[in-house]
């Protein structure tokens, strides 16, 4: 470890000698002076680590010098240390973002305690996270070779999100790499998990997870009331990780009462998961019962273009028609801007639906823009956009007006994506779908162990586009491509975020309940 420069300024800094000669004894090397005047002269001419500054000195006082200070060199350390605990000080301090607040008469264990906290806090959090995730790693690691049921599933994938999120904090690239690769046999075992089950989970004779068409009627509906407005969120695209990273943003506003992951349906797709949450019908039930609003993969025209119709008729079939319900898309900055602005009238709703598109714009155009295939080079980089954008979004100032008018809150989501990096060859004819993560069509050639098949798509709940038709899932981080142009196809999609297929990140999401704070 480098020797640490520390700047110690106090007028009774005679008294300290015992405090400095311990610092001294542990290699740091102490600066002393006793006045405010004579410390912004001395951080003029030399560079410190860390300053310890008295509160109340003659002459410029602690808050007047801490601010000189931090006008020359905003990013150095200063730990106020003072006789006083009036809470206007500690205030004025914790304003001037004072790097930790200490009372009179300190001890040289606290001096000790502030300079690890402030100065190798990085060496110590990394060398604890490293050692806790080298020990949950094996634990992970028998998990993973004995889970059998969904519920193992998502404790599974909880953990390694967890650990994902501690991991990206340290500047340890050789335990991320482990991570990457325990998250990647991770979707290699959930794969088979799903090719196995799932089928099961549509006939009536198996325990499953709450799934996309069941959302509503089992989770949604007992929270509403006449007594207290809903505003439910569906913030399309949004992985588990995505939402630990807004979480502490919402927690500003509203408390959390609930927190509940389901499965999206197959395909993770938004016109079938997200039609089957507000219709409360798989696809081949809404495609019989509602031909006017379903429209397959290959027809023309958008897809989800009647969720308020299909929420419409599941409230009267649940007998809540006489529920005011609202719902709205935002699709662009300057929808959710014209909805902060008329938020006010939605306290009269029962229930207000908000359809929020960024997440799933954003890892759309990540294909299609090489500024944003930048920005989200990776899942933390994801994250990180994700966040960025959310606080920044009219979005937040609609859950802050929430809070404000006392909604409960509901948030969830429809499907996540993963970063796909390899390709999977397939053959299909002109009518076959274009999604990188599913296909359905007649005649598709594909490599059978990188993909989950249903042969008869009616057993899983979806519509066959001709009696011949069969869906395929890619698993892992497998994308579909087709032989013709091969390699510039692999090229451009390569390290995109799609969805559709099989995977921890997309078909484990979230869904949260909050009380305004």
């Amino acid at each position: 470890m480098s020797e640490i420069n520390i700047l110690w300024v106090d007028d009774e800094i005679d008294m300290l000698k015992p405090h400095i000669l311990f610092l001294e004894q542990k290699q740091y090397k102490v600066t002393t002076c006793q006045s405010g005047t004579e410390a912004i002269e001395i951080i003029d001419d030399q560079n410190f680590d860390i300053v310890f500054l008295d509160e109340n000195m003659p002459g410029l006082t602690g808050l007047e010098t801490l601010s000189e200070i931090k006008e020359k060199k905003a990013n150095l350390p200063v730990v106020m240390i003072t006789k006083s605990e009036e809470e206007y000080i500690m205030e004025e301090a914790i304003g001037s973002k004072i790097a930790d607040y200490l009372i009179k008469p300190v001890n040289p264990n606290q001096i000790l305690l502030s300079l690890k906290k402030n100065l190798d806090l990085s060496r110590l959090v990394t060398e604890k996270t490293t050692s806790s995730y080298q020990q949950e790693f094996r634990k992970i690691a028998m998990d993973l070779s004995m889970v059998n049921d969904y519920e193992g599933w998502i404790d599974l994938y909880q953990k390694l999100v967890y650990w994902e999120l501690e991991l990206e904090n340290i500047d340890d690239p050789a335990m991320i790499e482990i991570l990457e690769s325990q998250k990647s046999e991770a979707n290699h075992q959930f794969g088979k998990y799903i090719a196995k089950n799932y089928p099961d989970w549509f006939n009536g004779s198996y325990d499953h997870p709450v799934l996309s068409h069941q959302l509503f009627k089992e989770w949604v509906v007992p929270e509403l009331s006449k007594n207290q407005p809903t505003l439910f969120i569906v913030i399309d695209n949004l992985r588990y990780d995505q939402w630990r990273a807004i979480e502490p943003v919402i927690g500003n506003y509203f408390k959390k009462e609930d927190e509940r992951p389901y499965f999206s349906i197959l395909p993770t797709a938004t016109q079938y998961a997200r039609n089957s949450i507000f219709s409360g019908m798989m696809p081949s039930e809404m495609e019989k019962r509602h031909p006017e609003y379903w429209k397959n993969d290959t027809d023309e025209g958008g897809k989800n273009l009647f969720e308020n119709e299909l929420l419409q008729a599941q409230m009267k079939r649940l007998g809540l028609d006489n529920y005011k319900t609202e719902y709205t898309k935002i699709t662009s900055l300057r929808a959710g801007r014209k909805l902060v602005e008329n938020f006010n009238s939605k306290s009269s709703n029962d229930l207000t639906v908000v359809v929020y598109n960024f997440v799933d714009m954003l890892s759309h155009s990540k294909t299609e823009m090489e500024v944003v295939k930048e920005l989200a080079s990776n899942d933390k980089a994801y994250r990180s956009l994700t966040l960025s954008w959310f606080k920044n979004s009219p979005l937040l100032e609609i859950i802050h007006l929430a809070q404000q008018s006392g909604f409960k809150l509901i948030i969830t989501t429809d499907h996540g994506t993963i970063n796909v990096k390899n390709p999977s060859k397939v053959i299909g004819d002109r009518d076959t779908s274009l999604n990188l993560r599913y296909k359905t069509g007649r005649s598709l050639t594909y490599a059978e162990k990188e993909v989950m098949a249903a042969v008869d798509p009616g057993s899983i709940g979806l519509p066959s586009l001709t009696m011949s038709s069969s869906f395929i899932f890619a698993r892992d981080d497998m994308f579909f491509a087709y032989p013709n142009n091969y390699n510039h196809y692999v090229s451009y999609y390569r390290n995109t975020y799609q969805h559709g297929g099989i995977s921890l990140e997309e078909m484990i999401i979230p869904y949260l309940v909050f009380s305004p704070r």
